[in-house]
């Protein structure tokens, strides 16, 4: 009996800064692609100049999902990323279209082309309320005994995002072991990676580039808007500092500074989990011909 082919799809992952949306788009273009975003913040309505979210003059026409589907003041679980995510793959698969999922938060990318599930596991208040006591270290060490793996690559000082995943190993226990993920559709993995010293310099220029296009005032709207103080702190990196610079906690100097070193680890943290996946064939951002190439292949 023959096996029914899996559907293809082309995956472009890769740390912050490394041009992931311009070649998505550019791929799209080539391909009649169409564009379902991976990336755990950009799909909060208002957060775009932090988040790098794409305008719609970069996306040259090419349809995006997954974008501003949500607004900040509510959290959106991997599940129920998944759900959405899923469907609009269904779809432009459907419509003759090629899927390409693009972003740089892996468990997101993982949750849509992969088994892997995610455990549905609801929140424990009295369980939150003694762990919101500790400290980030704290929380951080709790979680690298019960769930090493997670440990390895969450943003360490992001309570919010401990205090879930703590939540989620003392609920099943001990963490299960993760079973290899099958894969869901036949897919082009395709990763943006570069010398480190270049990824640096380009996470510094980006940082300076989205303050120049008013990422301050962008968290200013949101707190306008009704945004707490700690739900903002707690979609992590440019909005953790902005809030704490909006409340005076720290310079405009500590602002850059830490936000760069903040960025910084958090792409050595997305190298980490990519780095798991054997499937990704890396190239440099200046590689696009050869990206284009291997894509045209790929959909022979």
């Amino acid at each position: 009996m023959a096996h029914k082919q899996k559907e293809r799809v082309i995956a472009v992952v890769g740390p912050t800064a490394s041009g992931k949306s311009a070649l998505a788009v550019e791929i799209a273009r080539l391909v009649n692609g169409e564009i379902i975003s991976a990336d755990s913040r950009q799909v909060y309505t208002g957060l775009d100049i932090g988040t790098g979210k794409v305008t719609k003059r970069e996306m040259l026409g090419v349809p995006h999902y997954m974008l501003d589907v949500i607004n900040p003041k509510r959290a959106m679980s991997v599940v129920q990323y998944e759900r959405l995510a899923t469907r609009a793959v269904q779809d432009i698969l459907k419509r003759g279209k090629v899927p390409i999922v693009c972003g740089g938060t892996g468990q997101y990318v993982d949750a849509v082309l992969t088994s892997a599930s995610f455990p549905e596991v609801p929140p424990n208040a009295k369980l939150r309320k003694e762990l919101e006591k500790l400290s980030t270290e704290k929380l951080f060490k709790k979680l690298a005994k019960l769930d090493p793996v997670r440990a390895e690559t969450i943003d360490a000082k992001n309570p919010r995002r401990l205090i879930r995943a703590i939540e989620i190993a003392e609920a099943l226990g001990s963490v299960p072991a993760r079973t290899p993920a099958t894969e869901r559709y036949d897919t082009l993995y395709i990763g943006l990676a570069l010398p480190k010293e270049e990824l640096a310099e380009r996470i510094h220029k980006r940082l300076l580039a989205r303050m120049r296009q008013g990422m301050l005032a962008e968290a200013k709207r949101l707190r306008e808007q009704g945004l707490s103080w700690k739900r903002m702190e707690s979609l992590g990196l440019e909005y953790r500092f902005l809030a704490q610079f909006l409340q005076n906690k720290i310079s405009k100097e500590e602002l850059l500074e830490l936000l760069n070193i903040a960025i910084r680890q958090y792409s050595k943290r997305q190298m980490v989990w990519f780095n798991r996946n054997e499937k990704i064939k890396w190239f440099q951002p200046t590689e696009t011909k050869k990206v284009l190439s291997a894509v045209v292949k790929f959909l022979k």
